[in-house]
């Protein structure tokens, strides 16, 4: 690449004397990021009629957190390479935590739109930096697998706790509790990082590639705007088409400003990083999967079996609790058979699961229908996470830790908007054909949710073969 690190020697030194505990926290800052992404879910509705927003503007609350946070990784990736991991880490945490305290203060619709938007913002600095100093603090290969172990089951145990958590803060602190939690524990994170990990040693050199980076970040909010548009005006509607055109001519103006820079925000040479690249497909087809999972779940488990907003979270532990232990076995395996087979393996055993799950009735009983193909869910996503991480970061430099920590991040954003958009358009068609069948409304969600759940498993599936079919190297 064109741009330049300088090596000093506090860069050379250990970054941490404590390296585990340090990963800990960091994890728990990763856990926060991936956590607010979902746990506003089941507090929706309660927020809504205390602060006056109809559906509509309800879908902001999770869409201005998920703009700011896909469009800005790619250059939040780039900045911590660029000013310091550590640095750039603290600045995300710290505008993560100032932006939770107004959230849950809000008193009207603009302020608590504006407060996700920062919380969102402030995520895209923290996430590839985070990422980026885990690959600094274990340069070892076989201690790093067993980080990244820790690291992709905190990525998986976040989108599924925040279903949990966002129940039982909802139920009995109220809806202030689900942005509030975050206070607490991003100033844990903030006190503890600069006492683990030493100051920043390494610094690029030259000018940060401003049009590239306008350029991407428009492309990339345009694009996770449109799919989010999808999911609520449908593919046809000018909207979503528009938006979609605008990510098309923005990605293709950033591509041409990367060749012809002579320092781009995004050295294309790094996707000829074959582990890289694969990485960050298999993270498109899984986060596609797993979001559009825990949307459906969530309501299926509220609007067809009527369990309230506590007990749809309690129902997501197990699935959590198989995460949790999986996560902490994969490094081992990976160790021990690689990294591509426990992947391919992996995204089997969750396709299994899904394809289990879809066959589930509309009056289905948790113990026997729902308990059995959701813990092997949570396997498949705990193993399917930490291989995923794994191989998006293998082989890649340190002056381009943040940038690979971006990408990952990136598709797990992407790819979830794309597969909550596509796949709930065809549980919603299956639904309107079931009802004009003449089914009641509980069965025709259920077979709606029964496409969703399937599509998603083909995506695991179409993600096994990808993993079994791409060169090495």
């Amino acid at each position: 690449m064109s741009t330049l690190t300088i090596p000093t020697a506090q860069d050379a030194a250990p970054r941490s004397s404590r390296r585990w505990l340090a990963l800990s926290v960091l994890a728990l800052a990763q856990f926060l990021v991936v956590l607010d992404a979902s746990i506003v879910n089941i507090a929706l509705p309660v927020l809504g009629r205390q602060l006056g927003m109809d559906t509509a503007a309800l879908a902001w609350v999770i869409t201005a957190y998920v703009l700011a946070f896909g469009g800005l990784l790619l250059l939040g990736g780039r900045l911590a390479d660029r000013y310091g991991h550590r640095r750039v880490f603290l600045i995300g945490a710290g505008g993560f935590v100032a932006a939770s305290a107004p959230a849950g203060l809000s008193l009207s619709a603009e302020m608590l739109l504006a407060a996700r938007a920062l919380q969102g913002a402030s995520a895209a600095l923290l996430a590839p930096a985070a990422l980026a100093l885990l690959t600094h603090l274990f340069p070892d290969a076989t201690e790093r697998t067993k980080a990244l172990g820790v690291w992709g089951g905190v990525a998986g145990i976040g989108s599924a706790a925040g279903v949990l958590l966002g129940g039982v803060l909802t139920a009995t602190l109220g809806w202030q509790s689900v942005f509030f939690v975050n206070v607490p524990v991003g100033a844990i994170v903030l006190i503890a990082i600069p006492l683990l990990i030493t100051r920043d040693g390494v610094r690029m050199q030259g000018r940060l590639d401003a049009a590239g980076a306008v350029t991407v970040t428009a492309a990339l909010v345009a694009l996770v705007g449109a799919f989010s548009a999808v999911e609520q005006l449908g593919f046809v509607h000018p909207l979503p088409l528009v938006l979609f055109a605008a990510a098309l001519v923005l990605g293709a103006v950033f591509v041409v400003i990367e060749r012809r820079t002579a320092e781009p925000l995004v050295p294309l040479s790094v996707f000829r990083h074959r582990n890289l690249a694969l990485g960050n497909v298999v993270m498109l087809l899984g986060g596609a999967a797993m979001v559009a999972l825990f949307f459906a779940l969530s309501v299926y488990m509220q609007a067809v079996l009527g369990y309230d907003a506590l007990a749809a979270g309690l129902s997501q532990l197990p699935l959590a609790g198989a995460l949790v232990l999986v996560a902490g076995v994969v490094p081992a395996l990976i160790a021990r058979l690689g990294t591509r087979p426990v992947l391919s393996g992996s995204l089997l055993v969750l396709a299994g699961g899904l394809v289990w799950l879809a066959a589930a009735p509309s009056d289905a009983v948790f113990l026997t229908q729902l308990l059995g193909p959701t813990l092997l869910i949570g396997v498949g996503l705990g193993g399917a996470f930490v291989a995923t991480t794994q191989l998006a970061v293998e082989g890649v430099e340190g002056g381009e830790a943040g940038l690979a920590g971006g990408l990952i991040n990136t598709s797990q954003q992407i790819g979830g908007a794309v597969g909550l958009a596509v796949l709930g358009t065809i549980a919603g068609l299956r639904t309107a054909t079931l009802e004009a069948g003449g089914a009641t409304a509980a069965d025709a969600l259920t077979g709606g949710f029964a496409w969703l759940f399937l599509g998603a498993a083909a995506l695991a599936v179409i993600g096994a073969g990808v993993v079994a079919v791409w060169r090495r190297g």
